[in-house]
């Protein structure tokens, strides 16, 4: 294990930002990711050590108008009893219902979910199909600076996103959907508590005399980055949700993952479970 040398509690985003800027720093938040994969010998600590739990501002959720803003501090537990996010991204509160156990939720952060960047993350596929935003922070000129990614678009690969080492996320962006829109989550693991996602299935849309438009669908744990998938989303835009139409539309979910054979499952059983999930996140809605 590398050595800490410094430990640093900043007040404001300024003051993170500035300890960004001078390099080698990790981040710690709720901790429940970071520690674990230190422990394990997968995450080396920095030289420097900045906890961000301290950081104002950056911890709940605010009506905006049009969006959501969700600081990166807000715990699962914050989405989980939060009005603003049944009313506007009921997907999000599901996963979080599903989000491992009373004490990590409690502890665990939106910001730590993301910038984890697991395939499996359970925050994330609900981010994606309600078409989320993350907001970035620095201080390259001495002046905060702030940028805006799609969160769909925001992850690399397993652990790695577009976020550079100098910025912090400091929130979720999401867009209120249209009237009539519904979505919903589906998480299959090994045990219905305390497990990763063997996989996992995101659906929303706007529904109308039993069909869906602006059809929405992501998939976890199926590929390096949580899956937007487009030929699903085709497949489901604007037909009427009968059972043919369902069962055609969970073929081609099944069709459009390509996953890997691992510990948790082999990639012909990722593949049949992404079918049986499809359908029935797909007869949920439709009810």
């Amino acid at each position: 294990m590398s050595e800490i040398q410094n430990y640093e509690t900043p007040n404001s985003v300024s003051e993170a930002a500035d300890i960004l800027a001078k390099g080698d720093v990790t981040i710690l938040a709720g901790g429940t990711d970071l520690m674990v994969q230190v422990d394990a010998g997968r995450v080396e600590y920095k030289s420097t050590l900045m906890n961000i739990r301290r950081v104002e501002g950056l911890r709940g959720i605010s009506d905006e108008g049009d969006h959501l803003r969700v600081g990166a501090l807000t715990t699962i537990t914050d989405l989980l009893e939060s009005d603003l996010i049944a009313e506007h991204g009921t997907i999000l509160t599901e996963a979080a219902d599903a989000f491992a156990s009373v004490q990590i939720r409690n502890a665990g952060t939106i910001g730590g979910n993301i910038s984890n960047a697991s395939p499996a993350g359970d925050t994330l596929v609900p981010l994606v199909v309600l078409n989320a935003e993350v907001e970035l922070a620095s201080k390259p000129n001495g002046s905060i600076v702030t940028r805006t990614i799609p969160i769909k678009d925001y992850f690399t690969g397993p652990g790695k996103t577009k976020k550079e080492d100098s910025e912090l996320l400091v929130a979720v962006i999401i867009p209120k959907p249209a009237a009539g829109f519904v979505s919903t989550f589906d998480k299959f693991g090994s045990r219905p508590a305390l497990d990763i996602s063997t996989v996992s299935v995101g659906l929303g849309g706007v529904l109308k005399d039993g069909a869906l438009t602006d059809v929405r669908v992501a998939f976890g744990a199926v590929a390096p980055v949580p899956l937007k998938a487009t030929a699903t989303e085709a497949a489901t835009e604007g037909k009427k949700l009968d059972e043919a139409t369902i069962d055609a539309i969970a073929a081609t979910a099944k069709d459009e993952v390509n996953p890997i054979d691992d510990v948790r499952a082999t990639a012909w059983y990722r593949k049949e479970m992404i079918e049986s999930s499809m359908k029935k996140v797909l007869r949920h809605v439709s009810k």
